[in-house]
C-alpha cells in the first residue's frame, strides 16, 4: 500500500456483482476505448500505432481479429476534461473494454487532490453504471523519475503528489471493482536502470517506453478475457 494518502468523502458503491470478462470467441466485436492524457493520445512515440494504445489494439487483434480502437486522448487533459470532454463519448460508444490514464497534469498543476478524487470517483462509477465495459486504471509512474524533474526544487513535493494520486486511484478502482496496474513501481524498478524508456522531450515515454507500458497494462487485461469452455 502506498503511504500519503489524502482523506476524501467515501465513494458510493458500484462494484459489478460479478466479475466483468470480455467475450469469448475470436468471432466477437470488440471496442476498446481508451481515455486520458498525451501518453494516450501517444507524445513521444514515434507514429500513433506505437503508444500504448495501438500496441494494445495490437494485441486484441491477435484474440479478436474485429477489434477496433477508438482513442479519445488528448494531450494535457486533466481527470475534470475526461469527466466532461471524452465520458460522454464513451458512453454513447458503449466500449467492451476502456482504459484510463489520467492524473500528471492534475499533479504538475497542483490541481486539488479533493477534486481529483471525486472527478475519478464520478468516472468509474459512471463507466461501471451506464455500459458493462471492463474498465482498466494505470497508476502514475513515478513523474520525478524523469531528466524533467529530476534534481528539480520541485521533486520532493512532486513525489509526494504522485504518490496521494496514486492512493486516490488505488481507492476508486478497488470500490467499483476496476482492474489495477501499477505502474508507479515498475516505474522505480526499471526507469533508473533503463533510460531509453524516456522519450527525446525528457518527459513522455519513447516507443520502448510504450511498448513496456502496453506489456503491463496487457498483463491486466488479459485475465478479462474469458475462454470458450473446454470439451
Amino acid at each position: 500500500m502506498l503511504s500519503g494518502c489524502v482523506s476524501s468523502a467515501p465513494p458510493r458503491e458500484s462494484r459489478p456483482d460479478t466479475l466483468r470478462l470480455l467475450p469469448a470467441g475470436s468471432a466477437a466485436s470488440v471496442l476498446y476505448v481508451a481515455l486520458g492524457d498525451s501518453t494516450v493520445e501517444g507524445v513521444g512515440a514515434s507514429a500513433p500505432t506505437r503508444n500504448y494504445v495501438g500496441r494494445l489494439h495490437e494485441r486484441l487483434l491477435e484474440v479478436y481479429p474485429r477489434a477496433r480502437l477508438v482513442n479519445l486522448g488528448v494531450g494535457g487533459a486533466t481527470a475534470a476534461g475526461v469527466l466532461g470532454r471524452q465520458l460522454p463519448r464513451a458512453l454513447g460508444l458503449q466500449p467492451d473494454l476502456v482504459t484510463l490514464s489520467v492524473g500528471p497534469n492534475d499533479i504538475t498543476r497542483e490541481r486539488d487532490p479533493a477534486s481529483y478524487a471525486r472527478d475519478i470517483e464520478t468516472i468509474l462509477r459512471t463507466l461501471t453504471n451506464r455500459t458493462t465495459a471492463v474498465v482498466v486504471v494505470n497508476l502514475i509512474p513515478d513523474l520525478t523519475l524523469t531528466p524533467r524533474f529530476r534534481g528539480k526544487e520541485i521533486e520532493p513535493r512532486l513525489r509526494q503528489r504522485v504518490v496521494a494520486f496514486n492512493e486516490i486511484l488505488t481507492r476508486q478502482a478497488r470500490a467499483h471493482g476496476t482492474e489495477i496496474v501499477d505502474l508507479y513501481t515498475a516505474s522505480h524498478q526499471e526507469v533508473p536502470s533503463r533510460p531509453e524508456l524516456i522519450g527525446a522531450d525528457h518527459y513522455h515515454p519513447s516507443d520502448e517506453g510504450y511498448a513496456r507500458w502496453a506489456e503491463l497494462m496487457w498483463a491486466g487485461i488479459e485475465p478479462r478475457i474469458m475462454r470458450p469452455p473446454k470439451r
